[in-house]
């Protein structure tokens, strides 16, 4: 341990009275190595902005869809699933489940009342989806027991009223004669130029003011669609069970399942990858082949040095180390840099102007991907340090006295 140590020291010392000669040839693999741990880190968010907007528009992996409809359907065997699906995730312990209804409600504009599209939910679908506003915020568990209607609206609906935040506490009148007053508490951004005016409403609120028109006479949704966040390795078990409860309380009804488990960045995040670190190993090779030629260089001009090492005792073995491990400490101290340089960048990305928003699970820094980076610096070092060890190897010693 002694003399692994001594010989790192001075291999060190060596480097220090050498830097200007291999100064260049470690830019080269900094530079290689900033550029496989930046890459990477960089394709870890990208790959998580991907997933983050995939989750938004399908939920998160793995979300179930199950959705009950029959041609003879009735408010009866509407209550009955409704009341199947509260049963079946207590049950099986699901923990975020959101019922959704899409409709229409007459909403009375200044402009004259209008349908507007809407969909009835729970609370929880803001946690499956990533559902964040830009103003005010989502629902919470309190606010169905709230005594009137609140609605998460987007920016055409919000302007329709004719207001433009939320520092008035603006409100709509929701449905037709009997019409009841509900407090905008959040405004979504508009999804394209141009979008007409929704909204989100809970879905007790819906039932409890009894919002919802006639959907069947409508030829629209007549039950909830659950939406389930679950465990992804009991997917498909719990579907089947779910679907086998429902079809069990309402006979006849037909029950469809599907989930989102297509979906994922699993292929751009390798792909990806693979050319950063070809990229990354690439500029390596070039900084190595430098650094050869500079070592070489070296070495010739350090004979006389080695031959009187040689003649005061020192092995072959010895010699060889020390030569070698002179271009792995070079090489791994450019690493540490190249690493410091790529976290220095990832931490000055713009991630909204980058990604187009926010990331709400920002991932931490690649650690793998620094050991990466310091692992092919100090393998280009050693590979680079075999040549020049060698020739000051063969150097004889009453030759190099000479020198």
């Amino acid at each position: 341990m002694t003399g692994l140590v001594g010989a790192v020291v001075e291999a060190w010392d060596e480097v220090r009275i050498h830097k200007m000669r291999v100064l260049l040839a470690l830019i080269g693999v900094a530079s290689a190595v900033a550029a496989i741990t930046g890459v990477t880190a960089a394709v870890q968010m990208l790959a998580q902005a991907y997933q983050e907007q995939a989750e938004r528009d399908m939920g998160r992996s793995v979300t179930l869809n199950i959705q009950a409809w029959s041609s003879t359907a009735d408010a009866t065997d509407a209550d009955r699933i409704d009341a199947q699906y509260t049963l079946a995730l207590e049950r099986y312990g699901i923990e975020y489940a959101s019922r959704t209804l899409y409709t229409q409600l007459p909403v009375r504009l200044p402009d004259g009342t209008r349908s507007v599209d809407m969909q009835a939910v729970d609370p929880d679908l803001g946690v499956i989806r990533r559902i964040v506003p830009d103003q005010g915020r989502w629902f919470t568990d309190a606010d169905t027991e709230s005594f009137a209607p609140v609605l998460v609206v987007n920016e055409a609906m919000l302007a329709a009223i004719g207001e433009t935040d939320l520092s008035t506490r603006p409100t709509a009148l929701l449905g037709g004669d009997a019409s009841v007053r509900a407090t905008i508490i959040g405004v979504m951004a508009d999804r394209w130029p141009g979008e007409m005016a929704s909204g989100y409403l809970l879905y007790d609120h819906l039932e409890r003011w009894e919002l919802n028109p006639d959907q069947a006479a409508m030829g629209g949704q007549l039950v909830p669609t659950l939406v389930a966040w679950v465990p992804p390795d009991q997917a498909e078990a719990l579907g089947d069970l779910i679907t086998s409860d429902v079809q069990a309380a309402a006979p006849g009804w037909m029950v469809d399942v599907y989930d989102n488990r297509e979906g994922g960045s699993a292929g751009l995040d390798g792909a990806a990858r693979w050319i950063a670190i070809g990229v990354g190993g690439f500029a390596l090779l070039l900084g190595g082949l430098g650094l050869v030629n500079i070592s070489l260089v070296t070495v010739r001009y350090r004979i006389r040095e080695i031959g009187i090492r040689r003649s005061f005792g020192a092995t072959s073995g010895r010699v060889f180390f020390g030569v070698l491990m002179e271009s792995v400490v070079a090489t791994v101290v450019a690493g540490l840099v190249g690493v410091v340089l790529a976290v220095a960048a990832i931490k000055a990305i713009p991630v909204e102007r980058l990604f187009g928003a926010g990331l709400q699970d920002t991932p931490p820094f690649p650690v793998s991907a620094a050991l990466v980076g310091m692992a092919a610096a100090g393998a280009v070092g050693a590979l680079a340090g075999i040549i020049p060890a060698t020739v000051a190897v063969r150097v004889r010693v009453i030759d190099a006295i000479r020198y």
